[in-house]
């Protein structure tokens, strides 16, 4: 059963110049082991952390850090939620999560689909 879905397109270089003027942006939005990826990576990864707000019905109080993007060996993407994120999935009854990426030149979009 589909319990959320979630859609987020991010303009590139729009987030990149919000980088840049924000100097702790970063740290906030993403994990230690996202934070040195290219732009367009990052980019991707907020619309994903986005979608997948949208898809829990935006709760307050999600940690950005407790939803990251990882890719599998076959370098397909897929969602590691913990803290924040994985309490309010558990108590809708998310038991598996969807992740589509794209990019297409200045615009990065993710599609996710949250079912139980």
């Amino acid at each position: 059963m589909i319990i959320g879905i979630g859609v987020d397109v991010v303009d590139v270089p729009r987030f990149g110049r919000q980088l840049e003027r924000t100097p702790g942006l970063r740290a906030r939005l993403f994990a230690p082991a996202e934070r040195e990826l290219n732009l367009r990576s990052l980019a991707a990864r907020f619309a994903a952390k986005e979608a997948v707000a949208k898809a829990l019905g935006a709760p307050a109080g999600m940690n950005w850090q407790d939803c990251q993007v990882r890719l599998d060996p076959a370098g397909a993407p897929q969602l590691q939620i913990d803290g924040t994120v994985a309490a309010v999935a558990a108590g809708k009854g998310v038991q598996v999560w969807h992740l589509s990426l794209s990019h297409d030149g200045d615009v990065a979009t993710a599609m996710v689909v949250a079912e139980g």
